[in-house]
Formats: structure tokens, C-alpha cells, sequence
């Protein structure tokens, strides 16, 4: 019997290395006779993606993960942005990761059953690496991770001479015109804007591009992308979620065990949940402000804050004591209302009945991960694309409250009252959403069925690649 390989490459980030891991395992599940390798890069600054590939089981799966070997990294003065140092970083992979495919198709013939390697998968800013998969004749997919409104602002992106002087975009996969405060902040960064148009010019050479997200979702953005005739065949396969793992890899299960109790104790959608992603971390100014709006407001919480990263390519870190950041008596004057803690699984708590409604920085896991539980957003984006993100949201989608679609650390704070005013809302005054959001809940679940949208685009990927 003839067993396909599939390759992935991915950049190291934990928001871009779980979904490809994910959608690895739809597929060798979908289709026993697929098994897939993750080549992975090692990157010092982020550490959680090492705990997390260390804690995946070794064992019974058709997945297995190749640690590449090190190579010298772009030096400061090749990069001024954290896009062209991961650009730069996979690049520099080119021999390795070429190595680790002959490798691959050197022993497709050996064993009693054959192998073949069908396909190589970049991610959003590892297309240099389709060079390689033209070299050895490897067919060459994308995936990404991030939604088709984003896919769709990519592959049209604004001149730099207009981001300067207008204040609106008309963008084909955005219904309504974006304003210039939502826009990313890559577009003001030379290398970093030379880098995304690249990647985005590149996405054009691939087979397919998949995405993770659901015709039921983005039907606009979609239909968008299915009607450029530059675009390859477009699979929209998602929601992509890892709903168990982040237990598993949890670097402080003494402090969610603890949690978990408290929630326990909770009426059921009584809880704001707070967080702002695996690279999400705000000004001390910024955290006064929401403990003040918080407390205010007089909703039970959970809420998640980070140090912020000492240096350009660093992870933020759990604070060693919340007292020197929060205002005083601020802990002792809300016990048993709300809990403040570090990094926390963020799935298994959007999971949990006590949740009711969930800040979230807006990164496009996170957004699937509150559909999936049916859990109502309130919008504070800090970086990447979640500004748009947030636009799509609250006024494409119509699916959160907004707090605010533009906030960016060292811009303007969100005030208490505004913290005050958009927890109570999103907790108490958010009927519609609320509503909107369980219906989304179910079709994000009925897309992956037998016969729903993503599994039937799944499932035509899976026939191509065995073609």
C-alpha cells in the first residue's frame, strides 16, 4: 500500500506552529495512509514553542516533529523589524530544510510498504522556501493561519505613498472601507512592508492555499478570493483549533489547577475572561487602568497579564508579583471577585460553563476558540493584524462589542471608564451578539461533520494531493 508524506514548515511562533500541527493531524486522521513531518526551527527567544513541541506524545501518531540544525542568525543590521528577522531566520534554512526532504525521499523506497512525498507546506513567512520545493519537484502549499480578510489585505496591499495620505482603504475582501487606524504596523516599517509583499506575490506560485477559517465565517472574504483568477484553489478548512493540548503543555499546572477550582465555585456565565495572547503584553499605565475599570464594574474576572519583553524578539514573561503593578489593595479589595495569574490554557478556560465573556486581544485563534464555545468577544487588539481583525468583528460580523478596534501599546490608553463601560456591556447588554455568537458556535461545528463545508473542502485537498 502506498503511504503519502506531507512536510510542514512553520515559523516559529506558538500562534502559527499549533494550527499547523492541528491541521497535520486532520489530515493523517481523515486519511490513515498520510503521515506528516514538522521541521522544526529553533528560535532561543521563544521558549513556549519548545515546551509545547516537548509535550506532544511521541508515540502512536502519524506526526512526527524534526528539530533543524542551528544556523547563524540574521545580524541587527539585516533587519530593523521582527518580520524580516523570521524571514531572514527561515531563509537562512534553505540547505537544511532541502536536506531533510532528500532525506525524506531518499527512503521512500525502503520498508515493505513505499512512501511518497506529496506535498511541502510554507506558512505566511516561509515562502522563500518554495525555491526549495521547485528544486527537488515537490508540490508546494500554503497555509495560513490567520483569517481570509487577511489573506485578501495582503495580496492588496496599499501603496506605501497612500497609507500616508489617506484615511479610508477599499480592500476587496472587506465589505466595508478600512480606516487607516486598524491598518497594521508593518506598513510603516520599510523592510518589514517589503517583506509581507513579498510573501504575498509568492503566495500566488503555490498549488492551493489553505486557510483556517469557514465559508459560514468569511463568506465575503472568500468569495472574494475564489474569484481572483491569479489565486490557486482556495480550501477554507477550518476552524483549526487545539482544544486539550494547551493542558499538556502548561508551564505552570499548579496555578491552573487553582483556577479551574475557582471557576468551579462560579455561576455559570458569570465570568469576564481577560487575555491578550502568547505575545500580548501592556504598560504598567495601561494594567492600572483596567484593575480601576474592573473593579468598577463589579463583574467576577479572570485575567491574565504579562511582563512586557525585555528585548525586540522576546516572549513576554509571567510578572514575579502582580503588587508592583497593580494600585494598591487592588488584589485584597477584589478576593473572591477575580483572579489575576500569568500564562494560562486559554481554551480549556473559554471552555469552562462559568465563562460568560472573554477580552481578547483579537489574534485569530483566539477569535475561533471563543466561536467554537460560543463565548462573546469585547475587542482590544494589541499587535500583528488584530486591529483588523477587530474591524471584522464588530462591523463586518457583528459578532463583538467593541472596546476599541485601533488600541496599540505606547498609543492612547483605554481608560477605565471605557474598561468599566465594555465589560458591562459585553457581560450584561449584549443579547444580539450573544445570540449571533451561538449560531456561529454551531455552524464552526457543523462545518467540520461529515458533509459540512470545511470537511468537504478538506476532503478535495486530500483526493488532490493523491492524485
Amino acid at each position: 500500500m502506498t503511504k503519502f508524506e506531507v512536510v510542514f514548515v512553520s515559523t516559529p511562533a506558538i500562534g502559527n506552529i499549533v494550527p499547523i500541527v492541528e491541521f497535520a493531524n486532520l489530515i493523517t486522521k481523515l486519511n490513515p495512509q498520510f503521515s506528516a513531518t514538522i521541521l522544526i526551527i529553533t528560535m532561543p527567544q521563544r521558549p513556549l514553542v519548545n515546551t509545547y513541541i516537548q509535550s506532544r506524545p511521541s508515540s502512536a501518531t502519524n506526526i512526527r516533529f524534526l528539530h533543524l540544525p542551528t544556523v547563524d542568525p540574521p545580524t541587527p543590521d539585516q533587519y530593523q523589524s521582527s518580520i524580516a528577522f523570521i524571514s531572514l531566520l527561515i531563509q537562512n534554512h534553505k540547505n537544511n530544510i532541502k536536506d531533510a526532504l532528500r532525506n525524506i525521499t531518499s527512503t521512500e523506497s525502503e520498508g515493505s510498504d513505499s512512501v511518497k512525498l506529496v506535498a511541502l507546506f510554507v506558512d505566511m513567512f516561509s515562502t522563500t522556501i518554495i525555491d526549495v520545493a521547485a528544486e527537488i519537484s515537490v508540490p508546494c502549499y500554503l497555509f495560513f493561519a490567520s483569517p481570509a480578510s487577511f489573506l485578501g489585505f495582503m495580496l492588496h496591499l496599499p501603496r506605501v505613498e497612500s497609507v500616508e495620505s489617506e484615511m479610508e482603504f477599499e480592500i476587496p475582501c472587506f465589505k466595508n472601507p478600512l480606516p487607516k487606524l486598524v491598518l497594521p504596523n508593518f506598513l510603516s516599517k520599510e523592510d518589514a512592508y517589503f517583506w509581507v509583499s513579498y510573501h504575498a506575490r509568492r503566495y500566488k506560485e503555490t498549488k492551493g492555499i489553505i486557510v483556517n477559517t469557514l465559508k459560514e465565517l468569511e463568506p465575503y472574504a472568500l468569495e472574494s478570493l475564489h474569484n481572483d483568477l491569479q489565486l490557486p484553489p482556495v480550501y477554507p478548512i477550518g476552524p483549526v483549533l487545539d482544544l486539550v493540548g494547551p493542558v499538556q503543555w502548561d508551564p505552570n499546572p499548579v496555578q491552573y489547577n487553582y483556577i479551574v477550582e475557582w471557576l468551579d465555585l462560579q455561576p455559570v456565565k458569570s465570568v469576564v475572561f481577560l487575555c491578550f495572547g502568547s505575545l500580548g503584553s501592556l504598560e504598567a499605565k495601561q494594567v492600572e487602568q483596567i484593575a480601576i475599570g474592573l473593579e468598577q464594574a463589579g463583574i467576577r474576572f479572570l485575567w491574565a497579564i504579562r511582563e512586557p519583553p525585555k528585548a525586540q524578539l522576546e516572549d513576554p514573561r509571567d510578572f514575579m508579583s502582580y503588587e508592583n503593578v497593580l494600585p494598591d489593595g487592588f488584589l485584597r479589595r477584589t478576593m473572591g471577585m477575580g483572579i489575576v495569574c500569568g500564562w494560562i490554557p486559554q481554551a480549556k478556560v473559554l471552555a469552562h460553563k462559568a465563562v460568560g465573556g472573554f477580552v481578547s486581544h483579537c489574534g485569530w485563534n483566539s477569535i475561533l476558540e471563543s466561536l467554537w464555545y460560543g463565548v462573546p468577544i469585547a475587542t482590544w487588539p494589541v499587535y500583528a493584524e488584530q486591529q483588523m481583525n477587530a474591524f471584522e468583528m464588530v462591523r463586518e460580523s457583528g459578532l463583538a462589542v467593541e472596546i476599541r478596534l485601533d488600541y496599540r501599546v505606547g498609543g492612547d490608553l483605554v481608560q477605565a471608564e471605557e474598561v468599566k463601560n465594555g465589560v458591562t456591556t459585553l457581560m450584561n447588554n449584549s443579547h444580539e451578539i450573544r445570540r449571533k455568537v451561538k449560531e456561529m458556535s454551531e455552524k464552526c461545528r457543523f462545518a467540520l461533520m461529515d458533509n459540512g463545508s470545511s470537511y468537504t473542502n478538506l476532503v478535495s485537498l486530500i483526493q488532490e494531493l493523491t492524485k
